[in-house]
């Protein structure tokens, strides 16, 4: 093995061996302890005991955990659609849970896309298609927002972004945060759109990030990548049109459901809250705004930002005394399974990764 390959084996196994499940505890933590500080400050005992701890609450939640696992499902079917069946429904289901750790544990900001590159990589999925995997993924999540944001305001006006809001003006730094944030939705699918279809122009931008000095050491992969993805555009402009349809079927029914899991929690504890579609519809729209607004968080997942901005939101739904308890019982469904099933599955992924990476470098080294 030449050294420039023996660095760059050295240097994935510690990317591998830095997705470590021990990073668990910094969301864990700043999200319990806004949620505790929440609770010290707002608590309301009155509210609390208003609350109908019976079937209501059994039901609701039993449907938004369902409603979460059916989102794993349709993500893991997405996957499957991208990779061209490479990966088999299990190891799709998989993937999409180290796929979510990875978005818990990593700051919003960054999101899971740039560790998902990698460990697609490890699964022998070809760097050109793990390269289009990704960005057609992110392409479609993107143009999901870039649909939908705009339908929702102009149906429900100003009020489907925070209580209260009557006019534009209402709307203050949400206003502006969400309108910053859109546009920076609409630059990010212009780009990678047009370069999926334009790869040379995508192509002549990694060659020229490959050459800055913190990561010119993979110099070689970076080439091989450039490189990949002008292979790859070819084939995903040649996809048949219902590889595109089931894409985006898949990523559309996977954020509804994930916002619908929202107000199923809500519903929950707050038995004012019926399926009229008014209610409904502005509960839906507050799920993807918030989301869209804690974007870029720097946390880990969002955690701490989230769980304190999650009352504000829904303050004409839910009684500030017991935000707090709803914001918990929302991440305990939604958030901490995914964190600790990676925490379960991540360990012995990567000793079975490195293990075989051991494994071809000594074959290497014997030839």
């Amino acid at each position: 093995m030449s050294e420039q390959k023996l660095i760059q084996s050295q240097e994935e196994e510690k990317v591998l061996e830095s997705i470590s499940t021990s990073k668990v505890v910094v969301p864990v933590l700043l999200g319990i302890g806004v949620i505790l500080l929440l609770v010290w400050q707002q608590f309301d005992l009155e509210e609390f005991m208003k609350i109908e701890w019976g079937d209501r609450v059994l039901l609701y939640t039993l449907l938004a955990i369902l409603v979460y696992i059916i989102r794993h499902v349709i993500l893991s079917l997405r996957l499957m659609v991208l990779s061209d069946n490479f990966f088999s429904f299990s190891k799709s289901f998989e993937l999409i849970i180290i796929w979510e750790f990875a978005s818990a544990v990593s700051p919003t900001s960054i999101g899971g896309s740039a560790v998902s590159l990698f460990l697609l990589a490890q699964e022998k999925l070809s760097g050109a298609k793990t390269v289009t995997l990704v960005i057609y993924s992110v392409i479609a999540d993107t143009i999901f927002f870039l649909i939908s944001l705009p339908i929702i305001y102009f149906v429900l006006g100003p009020i489907a972004v925070r209580p209260e809001a009557r006019t534009a003006y209402d709307l203050s730094g949400y206003g502006w945060t969400l309108l910053l944030i859109y546009l920076f939705f609409v630059i990010y699918s212009v780009v990678f759109t047009f370069g999926i279809f334009h790869p040379r122009m995508i192509k002549r931008i990694i060659l020229f990030f490959g050459k800055l000095p913190i990561i010119n050491r993979f110099q070689a992969s970076i080439e091989k990548t450039a490189d990949d993805v002008i292979i790859t555009s070819a084939e995903l402009r040649h996809q048949p049109i219902m590889y595109h349809v089931q894409v985006f079927l898949w990523t559309f029914l996977a954020w509804i459901l994930r916002f619908f899991a929202i107000t199923l929690i809500i519903m929950a504890l707050v038995n004012t809250i019926d399926f009229s579609w008014n209610q409904q519809a502005i509960l839906f729209s507050r799920s993807e705004i918030m989301h869209s607004i804690t974007q870029f968080s720097p946390t880990p997942g969002g955690s701490g930002i989230t769980e304190l901005l999650f009352g504000g939101f829904y303050s004409d739904f839910i009684n500030k005394g017991i935000s707090s308890i709803v914001a918990l019982l929302w991440r305990l469904v939604t958030y901490y399974p995914y964190l600790i099933a990676g925490a379960i599955i991540i360990p012995n992924w990567i000793r079975k990764i490195i293990k075989r990476r051991n494994e071809e470098r000594e074959l290497s080294s014997s030839l």
